[in-house]
This record gives C-alpha cells, structure tokens and sequence, in this order.
C-alpha cells in the first residue's frame, strides 16, 4: 500500500487488529500527505468485508485499484487436519479475496484493475498446508475466471505470486532454513517486500494495460 500511496494513489487499507505495525502503517501514510484511511476489518468476517467496502465508498465515492494482500497459515499434517482449520484458512486466503473483490464491483464501475496476492505454494505445493495450498491454488482461478468475465468490463484482473519474502514471519525462519530457500534460488538471497510491491504497482498503473488474466512470479527465479 506504501507504494501506491508514494506514487501518488489515496489509499483505504483494511488491517485485522490495532497493533503497532498498524500504527507504522497509518504515520507512514500520512507522511505521503494524501488522505489515505486505515480501517479495522477482519476479512474472514463477511459482514466486517461490508463494512470495509461502505467506508471505502464513503471516502473515496469510487475505486481505480484494489489489492487482496491477505493471508494466514498453519502447519499440520493432513492426517490431522481439522475441518475448522481448513475452513478458517480457505476463507482468509480465498473466500475473502471473492467477497471483497464482488463487493468492490459497484465502486469500481466501467474500469480498474485488480491485483491479487497469491504464493508459489499455490503452484508447487508444499507439506503440512494443503489448506494453504488449495487456497492459494483457488486464487489463480479465480483470477483467470474473473479477468475474461470483467475483462468486457474494462475491468483487469491479476495475480502476483510472491517468493520467500524478507517478512516478520521470515525473520523468525531458522537459519537453516534460510541457508535451504537461500541456495535454492538462483539470485542467492530471500526478496524485499519493495520487490513485490512494485510489481503490484506496475498491474495497477496503466502501464500495463493490457495486461489481464496473468500470473507475474516473484520469487528470484526458484
């Protein structure tokens, strides 16, 4: 979101709690000096999804842009899966990207572009999150599906499917599991959330304009 909002965007960005990363987020915006909103929305709560969509329409009175960045995950084996674990992250990674996506239609109009955040899980697979995979794999359909179905809309639809990323979640990775992602991929290091970001940037500008229904890896070539 700090990158649209740097390159000139005002942007209304939903967060699931009051934390200090939300606190960073909200001062860093304002130092952009646009009028740029920070909602609180649990988006595996539809009926938060709606409020979220409202106080989008209420500031902005319509959208160019819109981003699914959401996401959780959990390790378990399969065996173990539990019905509620499958449901809670199928509706954070899948379910609330559709919702919020259909509700931000009428906001939207005649024009815009959509850009999804996915994961390489979603192409490769990986142990002890088939949830997580499934969703992420559902992701990419429903971006193709969505990108010919609005496309006569003016309306585009992507996917950016992010590597291992330098995150929060990353920092805590073990260092040999690090040393493993590292020597795996051919640039020999994790990427930089800016990497992604401007390649988010680049699906939402005009630039790409004809751009629709496609997959853009960042993931250092692994």
């Amino acid at each position: 979101m700090l990158g649209l909002a740097r390159a000139g965007a005002t942007v209304v960005v939903g967060h699931q709690r009051q934390t200090e990363e939300a606190e960073s987020l909200r001062r860093e915006l304002k130092d952009t000096g646009g009028d740029h909103l920070l909602v609180q929305a649990d988006v595996a709560d539809p009926a938060q999804i709606t409020e979220l969509i409202e106080a989008t329409g209420t500031h902005l009175g319509g959208l160019d842009i819109v981003v699914n960045s959401v996401g959780t995950i959990s390790h378990i084996p399969y065996a173990d899966l539990p019905l509620d674990a499958w449901t809670q992250v199928l509706a954070t990674n899948l379910t609330a990207t559709h919702l919020v996506t259909q509700g931000a239609l009428p906001l939207l109009g005649e024009s815009g572009s959509v850009v999804n955040i996915g994961s390489g899980a979603g192409v490769v697979g990986v142990p002890l999150r088939a949830h997580y995979t499934a969703a992420k794999t559902g992701l990419i359909g429903l971006t193709r599906s969505l990108s010919k179905e609005l496309g006569s809309r003016g309306i585009r639809v992507n996917l950016v499917s992010p590597g291992v990323i330098e995150t929060d979640q990353a920092a805590g990775m073990p260092e040999a599991a690090r040393t493993a992602y590292t020597n795996r991929i051919p640039l020999g290091r994790l990427g930089e959330a800016d990497e992604v970001a401007a390649v988010v940037l680049f699906l939402a500008s005009d630039v790409s304009s004809y751009v629709n229904g496609a997959t853009f890896t960042v993931d250092g070539g692994i």
